[in-house]
């Protein structure tokens, strides 16, 4: 990690993250009874785990309304969901006041078109390796990884490194 990394990532508080094409791979199935499903990368769920355990703040700030989202928030202890917001930065402007944290202490990542106001308006935007090329001309990190396949771990193991906590949180025996 490189010294700019470091000092971007150093007053980071909150990441909100996109779903679509960032925690899944972009694919969305609906069934002949109208039952969409998504597929989420463990990876990325452990991720999530850790930073909160770090004591951070995670969100989820989607377009589209779906019960699966709910339902895979709730499994991981994510409180801050806001769904059906095609117009991203209001949602993103209101989970950061009741939060209590500044766009400079905020890390974003999304991956298209509507991703771009929040990417634009705080401190660290992310984007995954498959985005959209609008979306990572504006971004300071594009991950190695694509959506759905572990971006939103590199982006959290990226950042604890940034502020020295990610030693703390890898297992005893396994560095």
């Amino acid at each position: 990690m490189n010294h700019r990394d470091y000092e971007i990532a150093k007053p980071i508080r909150l990441i909100l993250s996109d779903v679509d094409g960032v925690l899944t791979d972009g694919m969305i199935t609906i069934d002949n009874a109208g039952v969409e499903s998504k597929s989420f990368n463990v990876k990325d769920g452990h991720g999530i785990k850790l930073w909160k355990k770090a004591g951070f703040e995670f969100g989820l700030l989607t377009a589209r309304n779906s019960q699966v989202v709910k339902l895979r928030a709730q499994e991981l202890g994510i409180p801050w969901v806001r769904q059906g917001f095609a117009d991203k930065l209001p949602a993103a402007r209101e989970m950061m006041q009741a939060i209590g944290v500044e766009p400079h202490e905020v890390c974003f990542i999304g991956d298209d078109l509507p991703d771009l106001p929040v990417l634009a308006h705080v401190g660290l935007a992310v984007t995954v390796a498959d985005a959209a090329p609008e979306v990572k001309q504006i971004a300071h990190w594009v991950t190695q990884n694509a959506g759905g396949r572990g971006a939103v771990r590199e982006l959290i193991e990226r950042i604890l490194q940034g502020k020295g906590r990610w030693e703390d949180l890898v297992p005893t025996g396994l560095r």
